[in-house]
Parts: structure tokens; C-alpha cells; sequence
């Protein structure tokens, strides 16, 4: 056994290391440049859902209040006439980089954290590159990449969307599974 504090270099080389490479995915390569699409008339629905002054956070339209008013005529009949969306409304101000990239720094250190304490529950000081590999690659695999998969399930996120997050994920989980094998405490 490995205790997380004798993990806490592969922890912070790990995020590091994951912080450029996301960096350059979103940066330089193109393939996530079309996630997202413009509105038809964006102008149009900014002016017509400006007056509502929505406050942020995440919504449903339409939306229905129980199980009961899901088999409703009257919600039937709204989704029918749509659009049917699930939105998330942000403040009216440009969006923060310095805390959106700050926050996702922590959050791979979070992901380190766990793969340090899977690694280091199953595996002993000394352990083979490949076994520590496996462990710590499979547990930052579920958090960086399995776990974008309920944004398409539940949320009607693009699949082709989530399945580039998820391919993402594996480039970072190979990344923390190739730092904590190479810096993995020697028996």
C-alpha cells in the first residue's frame, strides 16, 4: 500500500501535464471547433428572450412539473409545437478564462487525488510501470472520459460532441497514468 502523500508528484505533474495537453486540444487542433453551432437569426432570439431578463442557471423548455404532466395533452402538445431545449443561462458579462482554466486545474488535481489513492490502495512501493499504469489510467479514465457520456444520455448533448470529450478524456487519462507510472515510489 501507497499512501496519497507519497503520491503527491505524480498528483501535480499529472494535472500540469493534463493542463497543457488541454490546452493544446482546444488551442491548436481543430476537431472541437464545430461543438457548438450558431443560432439561425441569432439576433432574433437573443432580442426575443431578452425581455424574459432569464436569471442564470439551467433550464427545460417545455417543462414538465411531474411525471403526471409528462403524459399531459397540454405538455404533449407543447413539445409537439416546440422547441424543446435544455439551455443554461450564464451571466451577462464575458465569460471568466482565468477561473474557468483555474477550476479545471483543480479539478485534475481532484482526478490525481483518486487515481493516487486507487493506485495506492491496490499496488505496493515498487509496483511494475504497466500495473500502475492500468490502475491509475482506468480510474482518471472514468473521471476525464466515461463521465461526459450522461451530457448525451440525459441532456440531449451531441453525441459526436461527447464522444470527442470522451476520446479527450483518454489522451488525459493516458497522460496521468504514464506520470504516475514513471514517478511511482521504488520498493
Amino acid at each position: 500500500m501507497v499512501p496519497v502523500t507519497a503520491l503527491l508528484l505524480p498528483i501535480l505533474l499529472s494535472a500540469v501535464f493534463v493542463f497543457i495537453a488541454s490546452s493544446i486540444i482546444h488551442m491548436l487542433l481543430p476537431y472541437h471547433k464545430g461543438d457548438y453551432r450558431k443560432l439561425p437569426d441569432e439576433a432574433g432570439a437573443m432580442d426575443a428572450l431578452r425581455p424574459f431578463n432569464i436569471p442564470p442557471g439551467d433550464y427545460s423548455v417545455p417543462l414538465a412539473e411531474s411525471m403526471k404532466d409528462m403524459g399531459s395533452p397540454a405538455y404533449i402538445e407543447k413539445l409537439k409545437k416546440g422547441p424543446v431545449l435544455m439551455m443554461t443561462v450564464m451571466k451577462n458579462e464575458q465569460p471568466s478564462m482565468t477561473s474557468a482554466l483555474a477550476m479545471w486545474f483543480v479539478f485534475s488535481l481532484l482526478v490525481g487525488v483518486f487515481a493516487a489513492y486507487v493506485s495506492g490502495r491496490a499496488l505496493v512501493p515498487g509496483a511494475h510501470y504497466l500495473s500502475v499504469f492500468r490502475f491509475a489510467g482506468v480510474t482518471a479514465f472514468l473521471a476525464y472520459g466515461i463521465s461526459t457520456i450522461p451530457s448525451s444520455i440525459w441532456y440531449g448533448k451531441s453525441w459526436s460532441t461527447t464522444l470527442k470529450s470522451v476520446f479527450d478524456g483518454l489522451i488525459y487519462a493516458l497522460i496521468t497514468a504514464g506520470t504516475f507510472g514513471w514517478l511511482w515510489p521504488a520498493a
